[in-house]
C-alpha cells in the first residue's frame, strides 16, 4: 500500500478515532495521525478499534495541520460545502487515484475535519484538492468513520486496479519548503505595500491555491525565493544578479 496518512484533525470523541483505526486496517492502511485530538488512549477508543490497535498504538499525535503534512507532497481535504474561493475537487474514486499517483513521489495526506465543524479555511490552505463524497443533499451530514471507511475502500480499488500514469521525474517540494515560501512570499508583498493588510486572507489565499496547483519541486521554491530576495534587496543595476553575464 502507499505512504497515505489518514490525518484526523481535532477529533472530537475517542470512539470515532478507534472506528477510523479499524477502518484503515480492513483496508490496509496503516498511518494514522491525530491534530490536537480532545482524548486519544480511551477505552472506547481501543473497544471501537476492534482488533486494530496497532494502528492506535501507533499513531502519531501533532498539534496543528502544519506539523501533520510538514513533508508531505500532495495533500487532499475532505469537505462537504463549497468554499468562497473554490479549490479543485475531486470525488472519491479520482481522489484515491490522485493520491496514489502522488505517493510515488513521497508521503501524501487525507485531512478529515472535526466532526461537528470540519476543517477550517485555513486548515483547508494546506491542500491541493477537496474531496468530496456523493451523498444525498437531503442529509448530507456523514459519520467520520464512514468517511475515513468510503476513502480507504477507494484507495484499496486504486491500488489493485491502478490508473496507468504517465511517468514524470518531478517531485513537488514538501510541504514545510512550500509554507515558508507562502510565509516569504506574504512578507514581500507586504512591504512593497499589494497586500492590503486590513483583508489580507482573502489574496493570500488565492496566491496560494495557485502556486498548490503548480507543485513546484524544491530547485523551483529556490527560484521563487531568489526573486522574493532580489524585491528585498535588490542588486546593483549596473552588476546585475548572481551568475549573470550581463547580456
Amino acid at each position: 500500500m502507499p505512504d497515505i496518512r489518514i490525518i484526523l484533525v481535532r477529533p472530537q470523541h475517542p470512539g470515532n478515532i478507534g472506528a477510523c483505526a479499524r477502518a484503515m486496517k480492513n483496508m490496509g492502511l496503516k498511518n494514522l495521525v491525530l491534530v490536537a485530538p480532545q482524548c486519544f488512549l480511551a477505552e472506547e477508543a481501543v473497544a471501537r478499534a476492534a482488533g486494530a490497535d496497532d494502528i492506535l498504538a501507533g499513531a502519531t499525535v501533532v498539534a496543528d495541520v502544519r506539523a501533520a503534512v510538514a513533508d508531505c507532497v500532495f495533500v487532499a481535504a475532505t469537505s462537504a460545502r463549497a468554499r468562497t474561493i473554490a479549490w479543485p475537487r475531486l470525488e472519491p474514486r479520482g481522489a484515491a487515484a490522485t493520491l496514489c499517483a502522488q505517493a510515488r513521489s513521497g508521503p501524501v495526506g487525507l485531512l478529515f475535519g472535526a466532526e461537528r465543524t470540519g476543517l477550517t479555511n485555513e486548515e483547508v490552505d494546506y491542500a491541493h484538492a477537496l474531496v468530496q463524497i456523493p451523498v444525498d443533499p437531503g442529509f448530507a451530514s456523514l459519520n467520520l468513520a464512514a468517511a475515513v471507511q468510503i476513502l480507504c475502500y477507494e484507495v484499496r480499488c486504486a491500488v489493485q486496479e491502478p490508473v496507468p500514469v504517465p511517468e514524470s521525474d518531478h517531485r513537488p517540494a514538501p510541504q514545510e519548503a512550500f509554507n515558508r515560501f507562502l510565509e516569504h512570499l506574504e512578507q514581500v508583498i507586504t512591504d512593497i505595500g499589494f497586500l492590503n493588510t486590513h483583508h489580507p486572507r482573502k489574496l493570500m489565499r488565492r496566491l496560494t491555491r495557485l502556486f498548490r496547483r503548480a507543485q513546484p519541486d524544491d530547485n523551483e521554491l529556490q527560484i521563487l525565493r531568489g526573486i522574493l530576495n532580489a524585491v528585498q534587496n535588490p542588486y546593483p543595476a549596473q552588476k546585475g544578479p548572481p551568475d549573470s553575464d550581463n547580456t
